[in-house]
């Protein structure tokens, strides 16, 4: 279960918008961090919390393979991505960086900004406490599951070979 506020943007935010192309030479978690979503929004790492929701229209992801984008949410401790729909590319990348995700067409009309959100990946409901109001949907997959409860792709397979 994610709970977290709403941070509502539109359609199409696209990888370079999320995070840009000029910071790719930087490793260092919190210098990515600083620099997620500046191009769509200036202010978002002011404002947002560890923990929050970004809800976004179609297309959420879309552009280049960039996938720092996915990573830099990761290191600014974004709880889950809620949208209309995702890029498939930015989808996958999301799980394999172990960053909830999750989609149900026109959520983004039914959710405002500010609005307190939670999420269950394993179920597919998205309850909005603000308004009391209730949705389902595709409940993420088992194996996505278990890629996103150890941190991500890369730790998924160490544990794996590890495991048998």
């Amino acid at each position: 279960m994610i709970r977290g506020k709403i941070w509502k943007y539109g359609k199409n935010v696209d990888t370079d918008a999320i995070y840009p192309a000029r910071y790719l030479v930087h490793f260092d978690p919190e210098e990515v961090a600083k620099h997620t979503m500046e191009d769509v929004d200036p202010d978002f790492m002011k404002k947002v919390k560890p923990g929050d929701i970004v809800l976004a229209e179609d297309n959420f992801g879309c552009g280049s393979a960039r996938e720092q984008a996915a990573m830099a949410l990761k290191y600014a401790q974004i709880g889950a991505i809620l949208a209309d729909s995702f890029n498939r590319t930015f989808y996958r990348n999301a799980i394999n960086n172990g960053l909830p995700i999750m989609s149900l067409k026109g959520v983004s009309q039914l959710i405002n900004e500010g609005d307190d959100v939670e999420l269950d990946l394993e179920k597919g409901t998205i309850i909005n406490h603000t308004t009391s109001q209730q949705w389902i949907t595709a409940p993420m997959p088992q194996f996505a599951l278990d890629i996103l409860n150890i941190g991500g792709a890369i730790a998924y397979y160490r544990n794996k070979k590890i495991t048998g």
